[in-house]
């Protein structure tokens, strides 16, 4: 019986060692997106450097799914560039043009309007109620670059919870029976 326990004894700290090796690891990987995120906010100056198309109002030029590269420099916004931004009460951000600018000779501050590409109105309607011009604390970036229809992994995750469960089951269940 003691070759017998002593095996068990074996196993049950081997499979321990694993669990913790493998625990350790996903809070590695986890920690360093982290990581990436931060640097790549310090970097871009932009709360979000990444973010995806949801809609067809930038159609032709973005699509749904889109994933956009966004930047966010001291220079002011001109007419024509495409800007990311948050719009009070909203808690989704939105990827339009800037059609209008407005310098304000007081201060010297710069409003803007935009309006999607594919839409036929200005976005006032969008932007909170009473409110007629962005200022440069709604935008949350310019777009300087993108990459096309990646981003629907993340809208069929948001759209159809189902897979995403599925998803992260399967990749807790292929960590859980992996072998060293």
């Amino acid at each position: 019986m003691g070759w017998i326990g002593e095996s068990i004894d074996s196993i049950k700290s081997i499979q321990i060692r694993q669990l913790l090796t493998q625990a350790v690891s996903l809070g590695m990987i986890v920690t360093s997106a982290l990581i990436i995120w931060k640097a790549l906010m310090c970097i871009t100056g932009s709360e979000s450097p990444v973010v995806v198309v949801l809609s067809g109002s930038m159609e032709p030029g973005f699509k749904r799914g889109d994933i956009l590269f966004l930047h966010m420099s001291k220079d002011p916004i001109r007419a024509g560039e495409i800007v990311v931004f948050n719009v009070d009460g909203r808690e989704i951000p939105i990827v339009h043009r800037v059609i209008k600018v407005h310098e304000r000779q007081d201060t010297g501050e710069v409003d803007v309007l935009t309006k999607g590409d594919n839409n036929y109105g200005d976005d006032r309607l969008l932007y909170a109620q009473g409110q007629l011009w962005l200022q440069r604390h709604h935008i949350m970036g310019r777009a300087v670059g993108f990459l096309p229809y990646v981003g629907w992994v993340t809208i069929i995750m948001t759209e159809k919870p189902i897979i995403k469960y599925i998803l992260i089951g399967a990749l807790g269940l292929l960590v859980i029976t992996s072998k060293d």
